[in-house]
């Protein structure tokens, strides 16, 4: 399970340094396969690759008449391998879809990531806290 934010910059290249916190993880659990697919949020989902083909398969399942969701997420997805250096390379059509240029957060959300530009992640992130609790946490405690 993945959890945490991490606030990171590309670089020139486009690329990401995973933080180590999660890299031996996703060594162990994916020997560093991963894969980036749009979000419909405006952000960038990565999988560890068996998590991205139980996904997949969930998806590739859908009826005809969710065709333009398996697009979207299905016809965006890239296979990429961390570098010895826990690098990934975000494409160019993913990094333009959500806004990427330099800064981001990489949000663990369990069995993926997303990843986020920051100055809009921080803005949504504003814009939710703002926004009246949804029904399901009105009765949710610690």
């Amino acid at each position: 399970m993945f959890q945490g934010a991490s606030s990171l910059s590309l670089d020139a290249k486009g690329r990401l340094s995973v933080p180590t916190r999660h890299r031996d993880a996703l060594l162990a659990q994916a020997n560093g396969s991963l894969t980036i697919t749009k979000n419909r949020d405006g952000c960038l989902m990565v999988f560890p690759r068996p998590e991205w083909e139980i996904a997949r398969e969930r998806i590739a399942k859908l009826p005809m008449s969710a065709q333009w969701i398996k697009r979207f997420f299905l016809g965006n997805a890239m296979d990429v391998d961390m570098d010895a250096t826990g690098r990934v390379l975000v494409s160019p059509e993913l990094r333009e879809f959500a806004g990427i240029t330099k800064d981001v957060i990489l949000l663990g959300m369990g069995s993926h990531f997303e990843l986020w530009d920051k100055t809009q992640y921080e803005a949504k992130e504003a814009a939710a806290m703002q926004a009246e609790m949804p029904d399901v946490f009105k009765d949710f405690s610690f």
